[in-house]
């Protein structure tokens, strides 16, 4: 068991909280959904009620390192909602490391709050992604010794630590892997948001209620391999939805007409339908169309495709056979929508099974919806709060899933 922030003495402490405010912008750079830093503010509150200096810090999209060109990736509109929601002021520093940065750390006083600019300013944060382009896969001297001191100057500007940004548990970046290994023993732990994404995958996982049903979407077959593999031993049904339904149509000789299909993953998809059995269900009917566009008039045919049609969601009887097993259910993991959501007419059977999984969690049963594009298709579906959990992290929660042990989660300290 890992500490939590309500374990850690925070009083007069500078308290470095990795957030991930990695929300969307749009053209003016307001931000259109802030449901992460709502699921965030929990700890925040925490630590200021607690007497500490609450200095957070997280990334925002994919800046090129460089500060003056890459403003459009400012955390600034971060500290004016957190603002805005919470009631109190949040100052900004203008760098995350550095005389800037440190100078608006001396500046707190106790149950203040400062947000630091964009990490992702400085490229020495992803530098381990980096690694597996390198001969051997390791960092190189230079790249280590880069990757070293920045480590160390943002380690400098807190007392403790709390990793709150589940999102980025998989990746071993600087904040959240080397910084925390610099703190001192006893200060390392973990938020609210991470706590409540660990129990609930956790449980799902290791103490599941059955009938325990794993949702699996999206558009490649590869992209759901090792969660296939992991998830094969444990639940009592796979349900397979979206594009990758093609690659497994394909694999068993039923027609895909244009749809998307991994044709070279067809002898993988051939070995996963025999070590899932009669677990793995496939579609029987598809939601199809001679192009994704919004508007056009679909059909809904059973079985195979003809060659001029693709299929763009999971038809009626799908829907039906589906939804029965879901509302049978007692744990569901749900990851990767079943049809194309985002463009009408195709979003009617990923919002079917939303709603039969909020009926099945209303009876009881736990429901963990898994970040990303299933966040996004059940807070779209409205659905969001008839659900037991949804993940901040969409790749954080299949790799969860797939068995994956964090190293950001494992350098926390034990109680």
């Amino acid at each position: 068991m890992k500490r939590t922030v309500r374990q850690l003495d925070l009083a007069g402490r500078r308290v470095l909280i990795r957030a991930d405010f990695n929300v969307p912008l749009d053209e003016q750079l307001r931000i259109t959904d802030d449901r992460r830093i709502r699921q965030f503010l929990p700890t925040l509150d925490h630590v200021v009620r607690g007497g500490g200096r609450a200095i957070l810090m997280s990334h925002l999209g994919r800046p090129s390192g460089d500060r003056e060109k890459d403003q459009r990736f400012s955390l600034r509109p971060v500290a004016r909602q957190i603002e805005t929601l919470t009631g109190r002021p949040c100052a900004f520093a203008s760098d995350c490391a550095g005389p800037s940065a440190e100078e608006a750390v001396a500046a707190l006083r106790d149950g203040q709050v400062l947000l630091l600019e964009n990490l992702r300013f400085h490229k020495e944060e992803t530098l381990i992604d980096k690694a597996a382009k390198n001969p051997g896969g390791a960092l190189t001297p230079e790249q280590d010794e880069k990757r070293d001191r920045f480590a160390r100057a943002l380690a400098a500007l807190g007392d403790a630590y709390v990793n709150d940004a589940f999102g980025t548990c998989h990746r071993n970046h600087v904040s959240m892997y080397d910084v925390p290994r610099l703190m001192p023993a006893g200060r390392r732990a973990m938020g609210f948001l991470v706590e409540r994404e660990l129990r609930y995958l956790g449980e799902a996982l290791q103490s599941p209620r059955r009938p325990f049903v794993a949702v699996l979407g999206g558009a490649k077959v590869s992209d759901k391999i090792a969660v296939i593999r992991s998830l094969a031993a444990r639940v009592d049904f796979i349900l397979i939805g979206g594009a990758m339904t093609y690659t497994f149509w394909e694999a068993s000789g039923i027609g895909v007409g244009k749809s998307l299909c991994e044709r070279d993953k067809l002898d993988l998809a051939r070995e996963l339908i025999a070590l899932a059995g009669p677990k793995l269900r496939l579609p029987t009917d598809s939601v199809a169309a001679a192009e994704l566009r919004a508007g056009i008039e679909p059909r809904v045919v059973k079985g195979g495709l003809p060659t001029e049609l693709m299929g763009l969601d999971i038809g009626p009887e799908t829907v039906a056979a589906y939804s029965a097993i879901l509302r049978g259910a007692r744990t569901i993991v749900w990851n990767g929508p079943v049809g194309a959501f985002e463009t009408p007419p195709f979003e009617a059977g990923t919002f079917a099974l939303a709603r039969a999984i909020a009926e099945a969690t209303e009876g009881g049963a736990t429901s963990v919806i898994g970040g990303g594009d299933s966040a996004a298709a059940v807070e779209r579906a409205g659905l969001s709060e008839r659900v037991t959990h949804v993940s901040t992290g969409g790749g954080a929660s299949l790799q969860f899933l797939e068995g994956e042990r964090f190293g950001p989660i494992e350098v926390l300290d034990d109680v």
